[in-house]
């Protein structure tokens, strides 16, 4: 089976599976639940590859491996998060409801489709160091690995700090600010993106390896831009109102820094 006609299959297969997972969301009136199906698909598509494409068994192994774990703590992590919201729909989506009131449902239909598109875009780094014969693993590999094992670390301290956190009757309204979020108003999305830079890290090792630099820089995009860190400030503003404008003036947005003074 050629790469091209891999590169085929798994994009239809995924464009597939997105259908029954809007078809399932449009049934539950919850279409949070992208976003678990999201993080799951890309340890399919790195299972799809591992198998489809002549790449060395060793990298093949040690990715898949990195992409599975980080794909499966991301999705349980996310599913826990929606299943004990639902049916109250994460405030994202609910501003989407709002956004597109105007044909709603074929606007959310062609969202769920995108999302499938994303993870083929995204998976590049899978693909390209799938498809390398060398035998041994370049230093790149390692730093990769190196560097994915520190960024699932953090992200997995940051999103338990935060769950600690909420589940506290007294911290009601409050933010937190401990820990990783003292430092960071988002360091789960800091070392998401972080994840996303070792991938690129260890394809860096592999033929036009360089490609893969697509999925940090639309990750990078995505969450300050577009449906990461935009949306869930507005929703944080609006809930905790001057007590998350001061967190705005002391944390830094993205990267952990130490905090600053509140100079309002």
């Amino acid at each position: 089976m050629t790469s091209a006609l891999v590169l085929l299959l798994v994009t239809v297969g995924l464009c597939a599976l997105f259908h029954g997972v809007f078809v399932l969301a449009r049934r539950i009136d919850n279409y949070g639940i992208v976003d678990i199906a999201w993080s799951y698909a890309f340890g399919v598509l790195a299972i799809a590859y591992a198998f489809a494409l002549s790449g060395a068994w060793q990298r093949r192994a040690l990715l898949t491996a990195m992409v599975v774990i980080w794909s499966l703590r991301l999705g349980t992590h996310l599913y826990r998060r929606v299943m004990s919201h639902h049916p109250v729909e994460d405030g994202r989506y609910q501003r989407l409801r709002m956004d597109w009131a105007d044909g709603f449902e074929g606007r959310m239909a062609r969202f769920f489709q995108m999302q499938a598109l994303s993870v083929v875009v995204l998976g590049v780094p899978f693909f390209v160091a799938s498809l390398n014969p060398a035998p041994d693993l370049h230093v790149f590999e390692w730093v990769g690995a190196a560097l994915w094992l520190l960024a699932i670390s953090g992200e997995s301290l940051a999103d338990h700090q935060l769950s600690a956190f909420k589940r506290d009757p007294s911290n009601r309204g409050r933010v937190c600010d401990r820990g990783l979020w003292r430092w960071s108003r988002h360091p789960n999305y800091f070392f998401e993106w972080l994840v996303w830079v070792a991938f690129f890290v260890f394809a860096l090792a592999s033929p036009w390896g360089g490609i893969a630099v697509i999925s940090p820089a639309v990750i990078l995009y995505l969450l300050l831009r577009v449906t990461g860190i935009p949306l869930t400030e507005e929703q944080s503003v609006r809930s905790k109102g001057e007590a998350y404008r001061r967190y705005q003036r002391t944390t830094s947005m993205f990267l952990p820094l130490p905090p600053r003074p509140d100079a309002g």
